[in-house]
């Protein structure tokens, strides 16, 4: 099973710095270069051919072809819109998905969880209703949470606000997204192995050359970086994303519930006034802002403007 694509040399030249890590030492005669995949191979030619084989070669192509001119051998699988990255059968395929909350929020945790969906267990996810998760209300969601937790293979990466602003001091806050990401999702790879999903989708936070910039900054190991999609509004394209982000919700309430016992008030999510409101009463009752709040975020200045 293969396919050829034909690309741009701008394209070609993207695409090995993309496989470099995967490079094989001999590569064919004639061939620019030559990578080899747990799932498929990749053979890049001068002339602009680039040949996929392998059991995962449909995965590996659609990656790339919707920058490609028309295949000199059609995919017999899977197709991809004009202008989208994801390929359009991509809801049926076994997948990881991966999100994040409270990124925006004042108070409270950066909660970041990966959910593994096989095709097997696509049915039974789309009979919990969770297909439009960002319309769901927080109650809907604690009700689902403990289904997805008992049946699906999952990993949550939960920052606490002291552990975030420790790394958040020499890592922007994308950067703690793409490291959190990346440890959740290798950690659910390692709880299906030898099971390989068909795709990882990351709801999209930054451009895929950006997201591994940061984890090779981070020097972060393993990177996860085969058959690795990314999308905004990732829950519309397969239900893993729809799942981890219900997932990442529940455990984010759950801390803020736990944090606004602390602190002896309620936390609010947000970042409006009612947070410098509330973090300017923490600093008058001697409480330390670190254990509750992201300090970076402009309302710490404005709650201590209040105090004084």
């Amino acid at each position: 099973m293969q396919i050829v694509l034909q690309v741009s040399i701008p394209q070609l030249k993207k695409m090995a710095a993309y496989y470099a890590p995967y490079a094989v030492s001999k590569a064919p005669k004639g061939a620019v270069f030559a990578a080899k995949l747990s799932q498929a191979t990749v053979t890049a030619y001068k002339s602009g051919k680039v040949l996929f084989q392998g059991s995962g070669f449909k995965v590996e192509a659609a990656r790339w072809q919707d920058t490609a001119n028309q295949p000199t051998q059609k995919m017999h699988a899977s197709h991809v819109t004009p202008g989208a990255t994801i390929p359009t059968d991509f809801a049926n395929w076994s997948v990881i998905g991966s999100d994040e909350v409270g990124a925006g929020a004042y108070f409270g945790p950066l909660t970041t969880a990966a959910v593994f969906v096989s095709k097997n267990d696509l049915d039974w996810v789309k009979a919990l209703g969770i297909a439009d998760s960002k319309t769901l209300t927080d109650a809907k969601m604690r009700d689902i949470a403990p289904e997805i937790i008992q049946r699906l293979p999952h990993h949550v990466v939960n920052l606490l606000p002291e552990k975030y602003n420790a790394l958040q001091s020499h890592n922007n806050v994308n950067q703690l997204k793409a490291i959190s990401h990346n440890f959740a999702l290798h950690k659910v790879l390692e709880k299906i192995a030898p099971i390989t999903p068909d795709a990882i989708l990351i709801d999209q936070f930054a451009q895929a050359t950006t997201y591994f910039n940061y984890l090779s900054k981070a020097q972060q190991s393993p990177v996860i970086r085969q058959n690795v999609y990314f999308t905004t509004k990732g829950e519309q394209y397969h239900l893993s994303v729809a799942a981890a982000s219900i997932l990442a919700r529940v455990v984010e309430l759950d801390t803020m519930v736990a944090l606004s016992h602390e602190a002896g008030m309620t936390l609010p999510i947000g970042a409006g006034k009612a947070v410098d409101l509330v973090a300017a009463k923490l600093i008058r009752q001697g409480q330390d802002l670190n254990h509750f709040a992201k300090l970076h975020f402009a309302n710490t200045a404005k709650a201590k403007s209040l105090v004084n």
